[in-house]
């Protein structure tokens, strides 16, 4: 089964109330020769479908996952689902636009998910920057290392919570950044940041964008978070 096949036989079947691709398809200049199709088959509530059968279906050419409706407004909220479905296609929405109103919904936090994730995500960064800067200080240089990349996932989770969106998978990292900044955040400055502490975690650079994440968090009122870490702030900060 083809992806252009499968959408012209499920368009046909009136149970289906929408069909959503997501993945390298769904991202403008992402597919290659081996991406394939990730497609969602929303069904009616309670409704039946032939295309039941093709539950689980996955080819190099087609993955499918057929849900309910209410089991698809549940997806990735939360969960690891959520980027891909807050940047995923419609292809079909029988529902006058409820469709793309339910992606849309995935794609932005609530003040208060932000409020309660982002204070967990900045201790988790700060933990796994002071470890790192101690680890290099005592001569650890593989832990060093481990726990500058460590950090540097912690924080894009809080970035991206701040800006009260899901953070992408890595693959699409420089795809959304370069497509959708995040605010004072500028891509043209992050991007090498990471990009060089990715490759080389040195303790002047890490030190230099804890800096700029403490006035962040501060401004966004996480300050309390910082402030627990009492004199340790001092290993922490720029020298």
């Amino acid at each position: 089964m083809r992806y252009g096949d499968f959408v012209r036989l499920a368009a046909a079947d009136p149970a289906v109330v929408g069909l959503v691709l997501k993945g390298s398809q769904a991202h403008e200049g992402m597919p290659t020769a081996h991406s394939d199709h990730d497609l969602y088959v929303v069904l009616a509530d309670g409704a039946t479908s032939d295309l039941s059968r093709f539950a689980g279906h996955r080819t190099p050419e087609l993955d499918l996952v057929i849900v309910t409706l209410s089991a698809f407004r549940a997806l990735g909220m939360p969960g690891f689902e959520r980027y891909a479905l807050a940047r995923a296609r419609v292809v079909l929405d029988r529902l006058d636009g409820e469709i793309a109103a339910i992606l849309a919904a995935k794609a932005v936090l609530t003040e208060a998910e932000s409020a309660r994730l982002a204070p967990d995500f900045l201790d988790a960064y700060a933990n796994s920057h002071y470890r790192s800067l101690k680890n290099a200080r005592d001569g650890h240089a593989l832990a060093a290392r481990l726990d500058a990349t460590d950090s540097l996932s912690h924080l894009l989770d809080l970035l991206f919570t701040l800006a009260r969106r899901p953070r992408p998978y890595n693959k699409y990292l420089e795809w959304e950044l370069t497509r959708h900044p995040l605010p004072d955040w500028p891509t043209a400055t992050l991007l090498p940041t990471l990009t060089g502490l990715a490759a080389t975690p040195t303790p002047a650079a890490q030190r230099t964008l804890f800096a700029r994440v403490e006035s962040t968090a501060r401004t966004a009122g996480h300050g309390a978070v910082l402030d627990a870490w009492g004199e340790d702030l001092d290993l922490m900060r720029p020298q």
